[in-house]
């Protein structure tokens, strides 16, 4: 009898060229990546800059369709971060998405704060910068009223806006991963707690607090996160599409800016340490904040996985507002990945989509 050869597997070749492919990627993309070739561009959708004030800006981003809805929006952005994870790249732009589907959209851009910027308040953001924004939108838009959308700490400024004015021409309201009780923001409390924490001294010291010392302490939140990311990008260094993804979200997160030391005082001391906004007992400019003031149509949305605004943190904005249309959502991910990105694609964005254009005629 004579041996038989098993049969040879027509597969083996084309895996084996797949994986010496896919290393050779790897190689040359792990170097382009570390020597940071091809910035990534963003904040590429069409706009105007319709109102300046100091380092802020308003844009406005016309919509794209033939019938537009009559409420425009206004999104607000978080004092820390730059707006464009609102308007990444074309295709995963949040604010690309919202004009292609009928929306007439503004955005409030609040800039790198100068030293001078130091003693900048919360009540002015809410009592006086946002109030100006909103009035130019309906100068420009020739409408009533508006549709208001805050990303993390601009959610929580939209708030404080519409709690300090007993009626303002918000419409409709969405909160994404918004913060309002500061007792559910586990580590990021501990940190900054009384007992070793000197808030005064680090703001009278420094003025504006650093972003290398706000994006470290968010970053020591969660501090394998940045070894795990390194982890998958090499597993994936072949793929075009995750390169990309990867470029843009790590641009944005390693691109904050300073908190203007006021305000940081501020929230340290009356919304961290004393968590007066859920206590009803927060003041700003001598007014008594009560978000029982807001009642038009609200949004909340929080992400499953974030450890920025946990939901402990963000589940209780529905609870705190005098709306009666309102609803609480949460969806998979993480802080950043609840608005931009893949998940935000499939998730958040349909998701205001179908909400908001109910809500905007």
């Amino acid at each position: 009898m004579t041996a038989q050869t098993a049969p040879e597997n027509p597969n083996i070749g084309a895996i084996v060229t797949q994986e010496v492919e896919r290393t050779i990627t790897r190689a040359q993309r792990g170097i382009d990546v570390l020597l940071n070739r091809e910035e990534p561009e963003t904040g590429k959708t069409p706009r105007d800059v319709i109102y300046k004030r100091g380092t802020m800006q308003l844009y406005h981003y016309h919509a794209t369709t033939d019938e537009v809805y009559r409420v425009p929006v206004v999104l607000v952005m978080s004092l820390i971060s730059k707006a464009y994870i609102l308007d990444l790249t074309p295709g995963f732009s949040f604010v690309e998405f919202l004009v292609n589907n009928g929306f007439d959209v503004y955005m409030i851009d609040w800039g790198i704060p100068r030293p001078e910027d130091k003693n900048l308040k919360l009540e002015d953001y809410t009592q006086d910068f946002i109030p100006a924004c909103i009035e130019e939108v309906k100068k420009e838009s020739g409408e009533p009223d508006v549709s208001v959308i805050g990303y993390c700490m601009g959610g929580l400024l939209a708030i404080l806006y519409g709690g300090v004015h007993e009626t303002t021409p918000m419409k409709n309201l969405v909160t994404i991963a918004c913060p309002v009780d500061f007792d559910g923001m586990g580590l990021f409390k501990q940190w900054t707690d009384k007992r070793w924490f000197d808030v005064d001294r680090v703001v009278d010291s420094l003025g504006n607090i650093p972003s290398e010392m706000m994006y470290r302490s968010f970053e020591m939140l969660r501090p394998a996160d940045r070894l795990v990311s390194y982890v998958r990008l090499w597993d994936n260094l072949w793929n075009d599409l995750y390169v990309k993804q990867y470029r843009l979200m790590n641009k944005w997160t390693s691109d904050q800016i300073p908190f203007p030391g006021e305000a940081f005082r501020q929230t340290t001391k009356e919304l961290s340490w004393e968590n007066k906004l859920i206590k009803g007992e927060l003041e700003l400019g001598g007014k008594k904040v009560d978000p029982k003031h807001i009642t038009c149509p609200i949004l909340n949305l929080s992400a499953q996985h974030d450890h920025i605004a946990p939901r402990d943190a963000t589940k209780d904005v529905i609870n705190i507002v005098g709306s009666e249309d309102k609803e609480d959502v949460m969806l998979k991910g993480g802080h950043v990945s609840l608005v931009a990105g893949p998940n935000a694609v499939l998730r958040l964005w349909p998701k205001v989509n179908e909400w908001l254009s109910e809500r905007s005629v």
